[in-house]
């Protein structure tokens, strides 16, 4: 193998690794402020038709990526009016993009956030929350220096769950990005084209990639229930 056949390879493996990262990391920050505030409304909140809200939220966790992946090119696509208006205002579409890449892994990474999240603030002593507010702390100081750091473990556990259910998205990011190497083209994908065209080599490297990330991660989130079971 030359040094051209290397650097070819080099590159090769390193495109999607580089793209699911970066459309994971920007999907986890959508999902953890999107999940975190909407668990706090739904933790404190009470009106009529709230678990069927709450059975909708949580539906992309038990749905097909295909059909996550259907809905949103249906919502997305250049017949529909967030479609036309996408493309009015950026003068392009966004689906086959790794942008509609992100809204896939937003998508299906939501629930995981959002049910982590709101266990996380139900188990926080309201009382706590209303010895601040008598002391003349608004809802939002009462929010980010009470609620929060007495839900983080929680909520470091959906955020890495999130980031690893946005890294391993193929069904629904294959629907709405396609799978244009360079691209479009993340990890998942990226396994499956290399495997369909025996490329076994480049297939195992990328999924001992995920493997590791993944394994990492979930140890993580294991130390750190250990010490908060400790305390």
């Amino acid at each position: 193998m030359d040094l051209l056949s290397i650097n070819i390879t080099v590159e090769q493996f390193v495109t999607p690794v580089l793209l699911s990262l970066r459309v994971s990391l920007i999907s986890l920050v959508l999902v953890f402020i999107c999940a975190t505030l909407t668990a706090r409304w739904m933790a404190r909140a009470s009106f009529r038709g709230k678990a069927a809200v709450e059975t909708i939220l949580m539906l992309p966790l038990v749905l097909p990526p295909t059909v996550i992946g259907f809905l949103l090119m249906i919502l997305f696509g250049n017949n529909s009016i967030v479609g036309d208006f996408i493309e009015w205002v950026f003068n392009d579409s966004i689906i086959f993009t790794w942008y509609a890449a992100v809204i896939a892994s937003t998508v299906v990474a939501f629930p995981l956030m959002y049910q982590s999240a709101k266990a996380g603030f139900l188990n926080v002593d309201r009382d706590i929350e209303n010895a601040a507010k008598v002391d003349g702390a608004n809802s939002i100081q009462v929010f980010i220096r009470i609620t929060i750091p007495l839900s983080y473990t929680s909520l470091i556990t959906g955020a890495l769950l999130s980031f690893a259910r946005a890294l391993g998205e193929f069904g629904a990011t294959l629907m709405i990005a396609g799978n244009i190497p360079g691209r479009t083209q993340t990890l998942p994908t990226a396994i499956y084209v290399a495997l369909q065209s025996g490329n076994m080599m480049l297939a195992w490297t990328w999924v001992v990639t995920i493997i590791v990330i993944s394994f990492f991660m979930l140890m993580f989130i294991r130390l750190q229930a250990g010490q908060e079971a400790r305390y």
